[in-house]
């Protein structure tokens, strides 16, 4: 299987391709929930170790990230700071204190395409692209934002579309 590893590419392609990820995206919708999460976790276990994302980073210039207290309370610990230091520097709370997201949009943690934190980062920069995950057909929407901008998500689109005939 050859791989597209040139975020240039894919962002082109994507241009090209809009019309008919949106058809896939309908197609996709119309599958077996379970045939569909199978056949995702099989590319994403192909493709995955093939892709070198600290090549990219783009995940860390663009995802918004949820925190909980607890990832808080670790990274604060990891970091030598308090809970209060980290929110006030690194942390946006809502108006109720029960949301948090990392406060800004390249993480302060990315540093030359790599996580400063990696071995303390949140969960939702763990999980993403979260192909891992089951219910894939729940996360079109989220998974095609990706597309143009995650070597891992394009790949894994793509031979989709090749093994199922699209």
């Amino acid at each position: 299987m050859k791989l597209t590893t040139t975020l240039t590419e894919i962002a082109h392609a994507a241009e090209e391709k809009e019309a008919e990820n949106l058809a896939f995206r309908s197609f996709l919708q119309s599958q077996d929930s379970n045939d569909i999460d199978e056949l995702v976790h099989e590319l994403d276990t192909l493709i995955t170790p093939q892709i070198d994302c600290t090549t990219c980073g783009n995940c860390c210039r663009n995802l918004m990230i949820n925190v909980t207290e607890e990832e808080v309370t670790a990274l604060a610990t990891h970091l030598n700071k308090t809970n209060t230091e980290l929110k006030e520097q690194y942390i946006e709370t809502g108006s109720s204190n029960d949301l948090m997201i990392i406060n800004t949009i390249p993480c302060h943690f990315l540093h030359e395409n790599r996580c400063t934190i990696y071995e303390h980062r949140f969960a939702g920069c763990r999980e993403f692209p979260a192909l891992h995950l089951p219910k894939f057909n729940k996360r079109l929407f989220t998974t095609f934002t990706h597309y143009s901008t995650c070597l891992i998500i394009y790949n894994v689109i793509e031979a989709m579309k090749k093994r199922l005939a699209f």
